[in-house]
């Protein structure tokens, strides 16, 4: 049986060693369940959330406060 390799998200090396790869989140697909993030153990801590992502859960989380600010009512 082959072992899977994995890329560090971090440094984007190669992680040889089944032992040393920790997975540390799990992307969606647009028309599959997505995948698995791995990093080296080392670099565990050192991966940051998608930007975009981040980007876009913040425009969504402001335009909800001030939409329940104005005292609109959502249907």
């Amino acid at each position: 049986m082959t072992a899977t390799l994995h890329v560090c998200r971090y440094c984007d090396g190669l992680i040889a060693d089944p032992d040393d790869a920790v997975a540390v989140a799990h992307e969606l697909g647009m028309s599959d369940p997505g995948w698995t993030v791995w990093a080296h153990r080392e670099h565990a801590h050192l991966v940051e959330p998608d930007p975009d992502g981040v980007r876009i859960l913040a425009r969504v989380l402001v335009a909800r406060a001030l939409h329940r600010r104005t005292g609109e009512h959502s249907p």
